[in-house]
């Protein structure tokens, strides 16, 4: 048992009374920084407590938020946009069955950015996240409110999805850890779509050891996710750090803010000193990886979106127009700026004359970096670069610089292209701004990862 919470609830050592007014005071405390976009009530939330313990699973009575994108029956599912606003799911994700058979309650939904469409949870209609040790900077996004609630304390544990680095970004700039998954490994039914060749859920924790239980119950294969794979994640076991091989991504590294390439040199320097190979590595194509990406997010996008048209469920407006205006009106209304945006593009991306100078190419990009990265996973065990290149910036200092703000994700794209695992693990601080560290591996290597974070954390702070 990895998870200290539950085993308290078990003992009796802690109340589930104790256990929820306890959270809620620190959802109070910390309201401002906007993390939620829904919680079950108090009393409801002492009653699954009480009920859940009862069965003994691996995480009897355990509060866990859940990113507003992934389906828990009878909670709003809103992708943090005025078009969903009012939809209650009427199902559960895989994900969210598999935990709520270990046990785990849903404590409610966190803040993300809009259809998970932005870097910093700026694009939400609910409004920002605010960065926990700094209320003026981002928590990153767009998952930003599942990594504010671990990163308070709030919870141990919660669940996000990652389509270009929306785990990574945000457990970066808060100083937790944040899995990417391996394409398939987790299931996405009941995740609403924004890009599906690209996306996944994944777990935020305080530990590495609570990211690998949690990994472990919601991934396998599943019958209603025809992307997920048969294969299991091979086994963490402990390492030897005289024999690891890391690849630093030399070229990424460069390219940072001077703090954040210091704290990255400040890990690769220690694992040098714990006798670990140490080869530098250049990726050359970073020119590219960002513009293919978003080429094939924004046309993937364009065809998810489409289903919202006021019609079967959402926002919808009155009107005794035509189609076409009430449809127009409906999209117009129910839609932000990034959104609107990127369903703009995309379609432009797949039009008649347009398809083969830019989607082919990025699908040639794709299959470049694939090869790329497997070259060099042959050469070492993993691969290791700044999670982002640079700190929280400030609210409002990228939103509306799109391009800008496309640009910071060139670090974490590189796992969403090629369907490789990636974490970002918290190595240090900038003053009182985080920094993390991101790890990239071989496919299925996922549970090896989280185990090398673990002990790259105790590295950089010590055994906590």
């Amino acid at each position: 048992m990895n998870l200290e919470t539950v085993r308290k609830l078990i003992e009796g050592s802690l109340t589930p009374e104790d256990y929820v007014n306890s959270t809620f005071d620190k959802i109070e405390k910390f309201r401002n920084l906007n993390a939620f976009t829904y919680l079950e009530s108090r009393d409801k939330v002492i009653l699954e407590v009480k009920e859940s313990l009862k069965n003994r699973g691996r995480l009897a009575g355990l509060l866990v938020a859940v990113k507003d994108n992934i389906s828990v029956k009878g909670m709003p599912t809103t992708c943090g946009s005025r078009m969903l606003k009012n939809y209650i799911s009427p199902y559960d994700a895989t994900v969210i069955k598999k935990l709520k058979a270990e046990g785990a309650v849903i404590l409610g939904k966190t803040n993300m950015d809009e259809f998970a469409m932005g870097s910093t949870t700026e694009t939400s209609f609910f409004g920002p996240v605010r960065n926990p040790w700094d209320p003026s900077r981002t928590a990153g996004g767009s998952s930003g409110g599942s990594a504010v609630a671990v990163a308070t304390d709030i919870v141990k544990v919660s669940l996000g999805s990652d389509t270009g680095g929306s785990i990574r970004a945000p457990a970066s700039f808060t100083g937790i850890f944040g899995l990417k998954p391996s394409y398939g490994t987790v299931s996405r039914y009941g995740l609403v779509a924004y890009a599906n060749s690209l996306e996944q859920i994944g777990p935020f924790a305080q530990t590495a050891e609570d990211l690998a239980l949690i990994y472990g119950l919601i991934s396998g294969e599943d019958p209603r996710d025809s992307t997920t794979v048969k294969e299991r994640p091979i086994d963490g076991n402990s390492i030897d750090m005289r024999s690891l091989r890391v690849g630093l991504l030399v070229d990424i590294n460069e390219a940072s803010e001077p703090p954040v390439r210091s704290k990255i040199n400040d890990v690769v320097n220690r694992l040098s000193d714990q006798g670990t190979i140490v080869k530098e590595v250049k990726l050359g194509l970073s020119d590219y990886v960002v513009p293919a990406y978003y080429v094939i997010a924004m046309s993937e996008a364009s065809s998810n979106l489409a289903r919202y048209d006021g019609v079967r469920y959402g926002h919808s407006i009155d009107g005794d127009g035509n189609w076409r205006e009430v449809y127009g009106k409906t999209r117009g209304e129910g839609f932000g700026t990034e959104v609107k945006r990127r369903i703009l593009l995309g379609s432009f991306i797949l039009s008649a004359g347009y398809y083969e100078q830019y989607y082919l190419k990025a699908l040639k990009v794709r299959t470049m970096l694939i090869r790329q990265l497997n070259s060099f996973l042959r050469e070492v065990d993993v691969l290791i670069s700044p999670t982002m290149p640079i700190l929280p910036p400030k609210l409002g200092e990228l939103i509306d610089d799109p391009v800008r703000m496309y640009m910071i994700d060139v670090n974490t794209v590189i796992a969403n292209l090629t369907g490789l695992p990636a974490l970002s693990v918290p190595v240090g601080e900038v003053g009182a701004l985080k920094v993390g560290a991101q790890l990239i591996g071989s496919y299925l290597s996922d549970l090896f990862l989280i185990s090398l974070a673990g002990t790259v954390h105790e590295s950089m702070h010590g055994r906590e």
